[in-house]
């Protein structure tokens, strides 16, 4: 059961984090992680139009937000990737989000995500 099992479910199992932690990890997740329409917003190169237009038609492609902003051209390929590189350098990973609300420490973490990395290779090398 390893192999689909989420992170934050093996941590609650072993009695290191509650339920509510993982709601407020993922809150803090959910405010911090912006999207790339947020980000170029901020930037003043996109409006909520622009955004909205763009969804309707990620809507519809399945596309990439960027690749359809670069392609319909409200943005330029330079553009997209400097709002890619922004989004990578602020992302704020499950366990981060964790350490951050003071669910669990640093160390901690890093100790149970090998195990929990461990866990799942061994399972996925076992199908």
């Amino acid at each position: 059961m390893i192999p689909q099992m989420k992170f934050g479910r093996f941590l609650l199992e072993r009695g290191l984090i509650k339920e509510i932690d993982i709601l407020n990890a993922r809150f803090l997740q959910r405010k911090t992680n912006l999207r790339i329409g947020e980000i170029a917003m901020k930037k003043g190169w996109l409006n909520e139009d622009d955004i909205r237009k763009i969804l309707v038609i990620q809507e519809e492609t399945q596309e990439r937000f960027g690749e359809i902003a670069v392609r319909e051209r409200y943005l330029s390929e330079e553009q997209r990737q400097e709002l890619l590189k922004e989004q990578e350098d602020t992302y704020l990973h499950f366990g981060e989000a964790l350490v951050k609300i003071g669910a669990i420490s640093e160390e901690k973490l890093l100790e149970n995500l090998k195990e929990f990395n461990k866990l799942r290779l061994k399972a996925s090398d076992s199908y």
